[in-house]
């Protein structure tokens, strides 16, 4: 298969985490106690550690190779500060889709590197959708469980509708691949940036949350999430 090919393929397949989540959240008919106080908890540290995988074995390495220090610590800064930006506007709006939100805001500038990746030949691009993909699970899981809390929208609406917002994975894949494929140290920057923000919500949003009191899963979550950035890095690594 062509690059672009398998590049939609992926950046599809990274999108369609998100619905999945959405069904297994769908479950609350199984020990609901043991589901809202460990699993939940579980399921959002393990998405934090794959983010934190994925900043530090990806998004980070790959971008600083091609900037200057000043530059990339500029571009890494403004994602977090753009990421705070979004948090404070949430917070004056009382918003209910913040984990959705936050969700989008870093699936779409990944998948955009994602595809700059391939039309430049970047042997990181496998490993960024596979971090994409379980970064989108646990993100997937949760937003629609803010959702079903907040709102009155139907389960099968709100699958339906993360199955949609699924599709922005070719979409941004697509952009980056025809406008940034050529532009590498854009490509940086955008990593970078994300980077950032991702660093953000995982320490102000995701961390706080996947705490509970004497349960000791959740914590594990994490460990597990990074692991599994681990072994994806360590696979392209020796390929």
């Amino acid at each position: 298969m062509t690059p672009i090919i398998v590049m939609l393929l992926l950046t599809s397949l990274a999108g369609l985490a998100m619905p999945l989540g959405a069904v297994l959240a769908r479950v609350e008919n199984i020990a609901p106690e043991w589901l809202e106080r460990e699993l939940r908890h579980s399921v959002i540290a393990f998405g934090g550690g794959v983010l934190l995988a994925a900043v530090a074995l990806v998004l980070v390495p790959t971008g600083i190779e091609r900037l200057h220090w000043g530059v990339s610590c500029a571009a890494f800064v403004g994602g977090g500060l753009t990421f705070l930006g979004l948090d404070i506007l949430l917070a004056r709006a009382e918003g209910s889709a913040s984990q959705l939100i936050a969700m989008l805001a870093d699936f779409v500038p990944e998948a955009i590197a994602l595809g700059a990746g391939f039309a430049t030949g970047e042997p990181t691009g496998v490993l960024l959708a596979i971090l994409i993909a379980l970064q989108n699970l646990p993100e997937g899981f949760n937003a629609y469980r803010e959702l079903r809390a907040s709102t009155g929208l139907r389960p099968a609406k709100i699958v339906l509708a993360f199955t949609a917002l699924a599709m922005l994975g070719p979409i941004s894949g697509l952009s980056g691949y025809f406008l940034l494929g050529d532009r590498p140290e854009m490509v940086a920057g955008i990593m970078l940036f994300a980077g950032g923000g991702i660093l953000y919500l995982t320490f102000e949003d995701i961390a706080p949350q996947a705490k509970v009191e004497n349960r000791y899963a959740p914590a594990m979550g994490a460990v597990l999430g990074f692991m599994l950035g681990m072994v994806g890095h360590m696979l392209t690594v020796a390929s």
